[in-house]
């Protein structure tokens, strides 16, 4: 049994329309056509982008605590090496 839709599914864009190096905006994590295309898909498939883009974003940041994790012990390396 299908579900009623009672809502429209609101873009995810928060007004930070820029790209990084993979193609996916730095504000909503959609791509290029998901972007372009946004007003043309179907409820379901919005939800699909909506989903994709919450993964995307959990990736991102995963990889720049990974990437602060590995910078703060690098320091701390550093700074006990100048001790002696």
């Amino acid at each position: 049994m299908q579900q009623l839709e009672f809502f429209e599914i609101p873009s995810p864009c928060i007004g930070v329309c820029e790209v990084n190096n993979r193609g996916y905006c730095k504000g909503c994590y959609r791509s290029r056509d998901e972007r372009l295309y946004w007003l043309k898909l179907s409820t379901a498939d919005k939800r699909k982008v909506v989903r994709l883009c919450q993964q995307r974003r959990l990736r991102v940041a995963r990889a720049k605590a990974e990437a602060l994790k590995a910078t703060s012990s690098t320091d701390k390396e550093i700074n006990q090496s100048s001790l002696f």
